[in-house]
């Protein structure tokens, strides 16, 4: 078994590999001559896996997984964790952003009794739109999601073989690798690194895409949204029973009829408005419960490259 194993999800990024493979390579020498890199094709149109191919034709240390089709990064992760054989595991993008030079000082953290250990980016490399954006959903997640993430940490880190073992039992269609390690409860730390620009390709992470990926994150791992939905019903109900009965009062001791239809049918959208919004959140968690209960697989590799014994089971 390898001491060290990289799992990196790639997607439309043959620009970028062959420099990944060389800066990996020369990082885990200096730590140990026995690792493995895990390079996941998560469904790429340009000729990533043919590059992915070459490097594992060249260099048996790398191990290549083509997925059938594009599932999504964080299931390109899971099905990368599958494969991974390391006593210590590193997730990282293989955009360069998240520098390799970095694997031996989390190595280092880690070896002083951690489980975990995080790369929290130094002085992010990314435009302020991307930046906006990013700390946008993390806050409003935090804010709302029953488990806590530092927002300058993303998928880079590097953890033990027990918590990568807890990691591959979360099965369910709304994966986040992320997530899924600060929730394991494994004692962790966090180690500065730099940020780097990218060296090729551009992220795949719109505003719009960003905005679903954070909407089923919150609905699939916190009830907080349901419970704020009771608290506002509950307190509208209140404000209108405390307004009628003003007006009640006006109308039998002041004899101030009640007018002002404007005002009822402004009121009466706003009311209908605010619970179709309710009976839509209450939709997405029972949306996420009937993906559960199908099963389905969460991924399908259509080709591997140096992989040992049969593939996994990716339910």
């Amino acid at each position: 078994m390898p001491h060290i194993t990289v799992v990196s999800p790639v997607y439309q990024a043959e620009g970028c590999l062959h420099e990944l493979h060389r800066r990996l390579t020369t990082a885990l020498r200096s730590i140990t001559d026995d690792f493995e890199i895990v390079l996941v094709d998560d469904g790429s149109r340009d000729r990533s896996w043919q590059v992915i191919a070459e490097l594992a034709k060249l260099d048996r240390c790398v191990k290549g997984i083509k997925l059938s089709r594009n599932f999504g990064q964080h299931f390109a992760i899971t099905a990368g964790l599958d494969y991974a054989r390391g006593d210590w595991v590193v997730v990282m993008d293989c955009d360069l952003q998240d520098q390799p030079e970095g694997i031996p000082e989390l190595y280092r953290k880690v070896q002083e009794g951690y489980d975990i250990a995080w790369a929290r980016r130094v002085r992010r490399q990314d435009s302020g739109l991307k930046k906006l954006s990013s700390n946008f959903f993390r806050s409003v997640f935090n804010a709302l999601g029953d488990v806590k993430h530092d927002r300058s940490a993303s998928n880079y880190s590097i953890s033990s073989k027990r918590v990568i073992e807890c990691v591959r039992g979360f099965r369910e269609h709304n994966q986040s690798f992320p997530l899924f390690l600060s929730s394991v409860g494994f004692r962790e730390a966090f180690v500065d690194v730099e940020h780097a620009t990218r060296l090729s390709g551009r992220s795949a992470y719109t505003w719009s895409r960003l905005l679903r990926l954070g909407t089923n994150w919150v609905v699939s791992y916190s009830n907080r949204p349901l419970h704020i939905a009771i608290w506002t019903g509950l307190t509208l109900s209140l404000v209108a029973l405390v307004f009628a009965v003003a007006l009640v009062v006006r109308y039998l001791f002041q004899s101030v009829r009640v007018t002002g239809w404007t005002s009822l049918m402004v009121a009466l959208l706003f009311f209908s408005g605010l619970l179709l919004a309710n009976m839509g959140l209450m939709g997405l968690y029972i949306g996420k419960v009937f993906d559960e209960v199908k099963s389905r697989p969460l991924y399908f590799v259509q080709e591997t490259m140096n992989t040992e014994g049969p593939a996994p089971d990716p339910n």
